[in-house]
């Protein structure tokens, strides 16, 4: 009798912890000394802690929360320093003075420059992540099409699952990683719900903490379908994303939410094609010439990207974007649509002659691998991965056939890895479609030599 209360009491215990936590922990970056560790506690939560220790060892170390608690919502991040590289470390929160379920481990980078050789690797990537919820599903369109059928626009989450087992160094989100629907984007508190919403699908959970997450956005977890530099609530957007997210950085002077990562030999450079984005309608050319009115990512973001693309000394420089860049005969929203910008890069590239570039985009609701030739350079890749729940739309008019697709496929749910491997010199990056259990439904690599300069 004794024996059941004691186990009725723990299970009681359990649930009241678990309560007090809404999502996470989620990992964010991890470095070779320190870590960034996410979690969200419910309004009624008066105290956070952190406690954290090399893996088999029995003496831990503690770390206070010092932000503000007991708000509607309640995302923090919490950083633990001092950390020695290429080492595994445990953590858990304590909650309340009170052990909690939210609890994980982690791997420090190791140091392998002028020591080892090259480390090979993978990330995983992905776009275009609906939670139905469904009082307000029904009413979301994307085209206004009326006709929607009334199945969940959502799809099958159990993807996470998959993913959660990958052993990938981290998962980079290419944007509308959550949606925000009519009832959400008019107001700075439904852009709050919007994210703690989506974070806390139990299904995340596990994958959440399971490798480190980066992010860009784009229009959807940004605000209303397509909108861009006019949108009157960025603002309080950046400061919902930069709460959900613990990214590097975010964009430079309070502005935008750019940023990259780098691992190995490896760089990967997060733009935000939202924040300083005209108006599609805006006339692409003007008296004949591209408009230099028209830009996507802005001056001040594109200054910044410039430079570091030429600062960069990575095998691989990958550019992250929102939007498709290199895609010709698509109708929708591309880089090719801000021809002076797009102009304005390509032409970079090709006068300081920097290598390894390739584009990684979301967004359109299919993957494939376009190429595009440059007579008398190499050639560049835009690689788009899409859709992981989200519904999605058949290759249709000129993309049915599109002439500069290497591989593609729609109407698949799908996540990517990106595998890094070789000895220098020899490095080949790896491009995998995966499906909902993991299955392969499409793979494409290249040759580092592939994109250089003869």
């Amino acid at each position: 009798m004794i024996r059941q209360l004691l186990l009725t009491a723990f299970l009681f215990l359990t649930i009241v912890i678990r309560s007090q936590v809404v999502s996470g922990p989620m990992l964010g970056p991890v470095e070779y000394r320190d870590a960034k560790i996410w979690l969200e506690v419910t309004q009624g939560v008066k105290s956070v802690s952190l406690q954290f220790k090399k893996k088999g060892d029995i003496k831990t170390k503690t770390i206070v929360y010092k932000g503000q608690l007991g708000n509607e919502f309640n995302p923090l991040q919490v950083t633990v320093g001092g950390l020695d590289f290429n080492t595994t470390y445990e953590y858990r929160f304590i909650i309340d003075g009170k052990p909690s379920t939210a609890k994980g481990e982690f791997t420090t980078k190791d140091l392998w420059q002028y020591r080892r050789p090259v480390p090979d690797f993978s990330f995983l990537t992905g776009s275009c992540a609906f939670d139905n919820e469904p009082a307000y599903d029904r009413l979301y369109t994307d085209l206004v099409r009326l006709d929607r059928p009334a199945t969940p626009y959502g799809k099958d989450s159990s993807i996470f699952v998959t993913m959660a087992k990958e052993r990938s160094a981290f998962m980079l989100w290419l944007g509308d990683s959550w949606y925000t629907r009519e009832v959400d984007y008019n107001s700075e508190w439904g852009l709050w719900y919007r994210a703690h919403h989506a974070r806390a699908q139990p299904v995340l959970q596990n994958f959440l903490k399971s490798m480190s997450q980066f992010a860009i956005w784009d229009d959807h977890d940004y605000g209303p379908n397509d909108i861009g530099k006019n949108y009157i609530l960025k603002e309080a957007s950046r400061r919902v994303f930069m709460n959900y997210f613990c990214n590097t950085s975010y964009g430079e002077n309070g502005q935008g939410i750019y940023s990259m990562v780098s691992w190995a030999d490896v760089e990967i450079f997060m733009t935000d094609a939202r924040w300083w984005r005209s108006e599609e309608k805006i006339k692409d050319s003007v008296a004949g010439k591209p408009n230099p009115e028209k830009r996507m990512l802005g001056k001040e973001q594109m200054e910044w990207l410039k430079n570091s693309l030429l600062y960069s000394y990575a095998t691989f420089k990958i550019v992250a974007v929102g939007s498709q860049v290199l895609n010709p005969v698509s109708p929708f929203d591309k880089w090719w649509d801000f021809p002076a910008e797009y102009e304005e890069l390509m032409n970079f590239i090709k006068e300081y002659k920097i290598t390894g570039v390739v584009f990684l985009t979301g967004d359109r609701h299919h993957s494939e691998v376009i190429k595009v030739d440059r007579p008398g350079h190499y050639p560049l890749y835009d690689i788009t991965v899409s859709a992981l729940t989200s519904g999605g739309y058949p290759f249709s008019t000129a993309e049915k056939n599109n002439p500069y697709r290497v591989i593609g496929f729609d109407q698949k749910q799908n996540y990517a890895r990106f595998s890094f491997t070789g000895k220098r010199g020899e490095r080949i990056m790896t491009v995998q479609y995966l499906g909902i259990k993991g299955e392969n439904l499409g793979e494409w690599s290249v040759h580092e030599k592939e994109l250089r300069y003869q």
